[in-house]
């Protein structure tokens, strides 16, 4: 194993860790998000539309971390597979710079920033 595949594994674990510690500290301990959402209490006809948009927004943070939570699986993959840092798309190398902001990054700048127009 080479000393950037340490790296990059490092950091990697580091990010999924951090994500994990959040989502934890967020849900409040064991508590799910889902199990947060299913507490409001919409019936009470004053609080329905702020308990709807609380539940709403629960369940959409807890989709984006499951998503995240699984790119950083993902990225772990590649790694092994020794494809990690080469944008999905075009092939090319993905820029240390990226990585290091975002180290599950699949794409190059210019083929993450086409990918979000066309999706």
């Amino acid at each position: 194993m080479t000393s950037s595949h340490t790296f990059h594994r490092e950091r990697l674990l580091q990010a999924r860790a951090e994500l994990l510690q959040r989502m934890a500290e967020e849900r409040g301990g064991l508590v799910s998000r889902a199990d947060m959402a299913a507490k409001h209490d919409v019936r009470d006809f004053e609080n329905r539309a702020q308990a709807i948009s609380e539940r709403d927004d629960e369940f959409a943070m807890n989709e984006h971390e499951t998503a995240e939570l699984g790119a950083f699986e993902q990225a772990l993959t590649r790694l092994d597979a020794g494809q990690y840092g080469q944008c999905k798309d075009c092939g090319a190398t993905i820029p240390e710079a990226r990585l290091a902001v975002h180290p599950a990054a699949l794409r190059c700048i210019a083929c993450q920033t086409t990918f979000e127009k066309t999706h």
